[in-house]
């Protein structure tokens, strides 16, 4: 055991006297702020409407009732004919105008004829018509848009008030901040320690392999499990402290990302108990990481060949982080939390969810710590093997 700390305090002291190496772990996280800050206000500026900004709306043969209801709300209806309706739209792509209203020439004596219809069966009136010209790329003619069609909509259900649908929506505002959490966070989780992972890992065994220290530790009076167990532990240290951060990092950042719905986030939904089994399912998952990558970089010979021998297993990463956003929510069989990488997807999203069996989350945990524990056990044999850790 005391070899084993020996070596771990060797690792940690070349992470954290290398400067070069504590900057690339950092780095992520700043990135990561800044860019998803940047887009998070970027996107808003541009699909947000002008502030005070009155809508130039046109109306071709605006009826009384319409005109009436418009008035009421504080819209001014631009009256046009329709010899005008091409120079309108053309307006409208410019950004002259907003929306253009095409109603039928006898539009209240339609809805009337419908209106009677009702009581005579017999009768079957032509149904009016009404066209709206607007631009979705311009976010002032589409908040125009909604903004009639909302009021054109509350006037078609006032002419027959048969019955009232009243929708009340009994999800609570920590359920649904939870639902986005649970739909982002896992995939980000999984990419993030990865890389972080990935980093470490390749320069800890590939690269001192490449320039020769690892040699010299290799025919040490240090026996070889203990040295494949101080780099482990190191790397999996190393790799959650920059997993966290990066972490957190994204989680202040996914207000500003999603804009003004972003302002309903907050993490403080979540318990002490949740944070707990959230931290043990990333440190079983990162030590599944780096045994996977340790074994990937003592087999390389160089840096760039490790980079590349570990480019599949980061492709199954990802495909593994994004199943969690499709997948409907944490699955109650057992057999889910057997299968490697993906049991830790599935209880990172349920923990985020805050819907998850505390059973199925340690078996998660168990068997992924098993998986684990035989990846130790394979780097072990290969420090063991002259051919395979002193080959060029």
């Amino acid at each position: 055991m005391k070899n084993v700390i020996t070596v771990m305090s060797k690792e940690f002291t070349r992470f954290f006297t290398d400067k070069r190496m504590v900057a690339m772990t950092l780095m992520p996280a700043v990135l990561i702020y800044v860019i998803y800050s940047f887009m998070g206000s970027t996107l808003g500026n541009v699909f947000a409407p002008d502030e005070g900004h009155n809508p130039v709306i046109y109306a071709v043969n605006t009826p009384s009732s319409i005109s009436q209801m418009s008035t009421g709300a504080g819209l001014s209806l631009l009256s046009a004919n329709a010899g005008e309706a091409d120079s309108i739209k053309e307006k409208i792509n410019t950004k002259e105008a907003d929306l253009l209203i095409v109603f039928p020439a006898n539009f209240d004596e339609l809805v009337g004829d419908m209106l009677s219809s009702l009581a005579d069966s017999s009768q079957k009136p032509a149904v009016p018509g009404i066209e709206i010209f607007y631009s979705s790329t311009e976010p002032n003619s589409h908040q125009a848009f909604s903004i009639v069609s909302a009021l054109l909509e509350s006037y078609k259900t006032s002419l027959v008030n048969l019955f009232s649908i009243n929708g009340s929506d009994i999800a609570s505002e920590e359920d649904f901040m939870a639902t986005i959490i649970a739909t982002m966070m896992p995939m980000l989780l999984m990419l993030f320690l990865y890389s972080g992972c990935m980093a470490l890992s390749l320069e800890s065994i590939t690269g001192e392999k490449e320039r020769g220290t690892l040699a010299t530790l290799l025919v040490s009076p240090l026996k070889r499990s203990e040295l494949a167990a101080g780099k482990i532990l190191s790397l999996v240290v190393l790799s959650f402290l920059s997993g966290i951060i990066t972490a957190i990092a994204t989680i202040m950042s996914l207000p500003n990302l999603m804009g003004a719905g972003g302002d309903m986030i907050d993490v403080a939904i979540y318990s002490i108990t949740d944070y707990i089994l959230l931290a043990l399912v990333i440190l079983s998952v990162l030590m599944l990481m780096v045994a996977m990558l340790s074994i990937i970089s003592a087999f390389a010979k160089t840096v760039k060949e490790a980079g590349q021998a570990a480019t599949p297993l980061m492709v199954l990463v990802m495909v593994v982080g994004v199943s969690g956003m499709f997948s409907g929510g944490a699955p109650t069989d057992p057999v889910y939390y057997l299968i490697p990488l993906y049991s830790s997807v599935q209880s990172m999203s349920g923990i985020f969810a805050r819907d998850y069996s505390t059973l199925n989350v340690a078996l998660s945990c168990l068997s992924t710590l098993v998986y684990a524990g035989l990846g130790g056990y394979i780097l072990t044999k290969m420090f063991n093997s002259e051919k395979v850790m002193f080959s060029k």
